[in-house]
């Protein structure tokens, strides 16, 4: 099952000050701000939901196709992603931007100043699926991810046109898209991903009820944090997951991320949406264990181990013998 996920690709910048940040502001000199602030450390991460999806597609034996926009300053982040397992041929590469990056200095009372530089993400938008669809053999589903927001339009409108199956994951950019814009993002989407929080301000931005939005999707797919995952078709009745234990819940960050990327791997597998979303959160599982998105590594005995811990030796069997 060849699988495109398209979306952001970016890279954090994370420092930390020891101080406090509201020591160094002036009440009456607000509207005059100008401060630099000495920290300790930078850390440098890989994001963006792409490359994370896809890395741990990749992690699972996959081999997914990344599709966003990125600059030339891409290479190394390239390299990366390609030796993890990841198709990067059909990222455009900028000729006057730099990739996407996030800014953030967090200070000792973990308040954070940060900035977000779009850069060679806006050129998303200029890419066209039907290249990629070419170079691939064809393409059997597309996930819209977060990225430029009229890339995601034209993507949607695109995989519509010529008959491509879309997952639509709306994700960060649902806060600044109307109404109108996420009916187009979600109307006849095969899936349709969000964590709970999101689920609502979809039907309340859409104007659509949960009823009416599963008229129009395949599949609703809810994210529910630590409770796992609903997965709901209409007419049928709710299928919902659980996560495996934690060893320890270290970062947050790309956990949503990873799920996707166990679930789409599933269904690359063939197998059931109960059996992909078991994969999805164990996948997000180890990703909360470890700083940072793309950290990880899947040990597949010490995968399998968990797995049927958490989900029995009927659903390790099925799954064992895919990721084998």
């Amino acid at each position: 099952m060849r699988i495109a996920v398209t979306g952001s690709i970016a890279t954090d910048h994370l420092m930390t000050f020891p101080g406090r940040f509201a020591d160094q502001l002036v009440a009456d000199q607000l509207h005059t701000v100008s401060l630099s602030f000495l920290v300790d450390n930078l850390d440098v991460r890989r994001g963006g939901v792409g490359p994370n999806i896809c890395f741990g597609m990749g992690q699972l034996g996959s081999r997914p196709i990344l599709v966003g926009a990125a600059g030339s300053d891409f290479d190394e982040y390239r390299a990366w992603l390609d030796r993890h397992g990841v198709d990067t041929e059909s990222v455009r590469i900028s000729e006057v931007l730099h990739t996407a990056r996030f800014v953030c200095t967090t200070d000792a009372d973990h308040n954070q100043i940060g900035s977000f530089y779009t850069g060679a993400m806006s050129e998303a938008r200029l890419i066209e699926l039907k290249a990629v669809a070419d170079r691939v053999g064809g393409l059997d589903l597309v996930l819209i991810g977060a990225d430029d927001p009229e890339a995601m339009l034209r993507h949607t409108e695109e995989c519509r046109t010529r008959g491509i199956p879309f997952a639509a994951d709306f994700s960060q950019q649902i806060a600044r898209m109307d109404g109108e814009n996420i009916r187009t993002l979600m109307e006849g989407a095969t899936y349709l991903f969000s964590n709970e929080y999101e689920k609502g301000l979809i039907e309340s931005k859409s104007g659509w009820t949960d009823a009416e939005i599963l008229s129009k999707v395949g599949t609703r797919v809810t994210t529910l944090g630590s409770n796992g995952v609903r997965i709901e078709r209409e007419g049928q009745e709710p299928i919902v997951v659980g996560c495996p234990e934690e060893n320890a819940k270290i970062d947050p960050t790309g956990v949503g991320d990873a799920f996707r990327a166990g679930f789409l791997t599933g269904l690359g597998w063939g197998v059931g949406l109960e059996r992909a979303a078991q994969v999805g959160c164990m996948l997000a599982t180890l990703v909360i264990e470890t700083l940072g998105t793309q950290e990880y590594t899947l040990a597949r005995a010490h995968f399998m181990k968990r797995f049927t811990k958490a989900y029995g030796d009927e659903a390790a069997a099925e799954v064992q013998a895919h990721l084998a």
